[in-house]
């Protein structure tokens, strides 16, 4: 009798309920770790991307203003 033989012999309740809860109490330390570390890259790609737009929008923007200066002199 293999593996695959055992899991359909089980009940329906063991196969949906009582596995993923044990695999959540075994491995959800790591499962929230894991989650947290791309949650948190996300974060901080999003800060970075918006500090880059903000940078490159004020230089443009002074740049602008200092050359549109330059014109009227």
């Amino acid at each position: 009798m293999d593996a695959k033989e055992n899991f359909s012999a089980l009940p329906w309740w063991v196969k949906w309920i009582a596995i993923p809860v044990i695999a959540l109490v075994v491995f959800g330390g790591l499962i929230s770790a894991v989650v947290g570390f791309i949650v948190g890259l996300l974060f901080k790609i999003l800060v970075f991307a918006a500090l880059v737009g903000g940078v490159i929008f004020l230089v443009r923007r002074f740049t602008s203003a200092s050359s549109s200066s330059r014109g009227d002199w």
